[in-house]
């Protein structure tokens, strides 16, 4: 059953990722520690995990059918496609050597700026 719960975690991210860009660090991870009680290292993990094909290369095929991404805003994607191999890199060695409550505590935080500023800009 768990598995099912799983699967539907991903489903929601998936629609979240296809709407509005985001799916692992603000539904994925929350989900797995707030519901399945995973650790915060062990969500991130198991987020990055579930996202490596399924998100970028389907999503970005809807887009480009739909003539909502250019050639240009795919070389885009691949220059921030190399800098993500270098931040996540540097991320996941920061969330390795961080005690547990703090690196929750810090995402807590992150989550809580990423929504006032969405709620404040006009």
């Amino acid at each position: 059953m768990q598995y099912f719960y799983l699967a539907l975690t991903g489903v929601a991210a998936g629609v979240l990722s296809g709407m509005f860009g985001i799916g692992g660090g603000v539904v994925i991870v929350p989900i797995l520690t707030l519901v399945f009680g995973y650790a915060q290292q062990t969500a991130s993990a198991t987020s990055l995990v579930a996202l490596l094909l399924p998100v970028g290369i389907l999503g970005a095929w809807q887009y480009y059918q739909a003539g909502k991404l250019s050639n240009d805003n795919i070389q885009s994607g691949f220059v921030i496609a190399v800098g993500l191999l270098v931040g996540v890199y540097m991320g996941v060695r920061i969330s390795i050597a961080l005690p547990e409550d703090m690196l929750r505590k810090a995402f807590a935080v992150f989550l809580v700026a990423v929504a006032a500023r969405l709620w404040l800009v006009k």
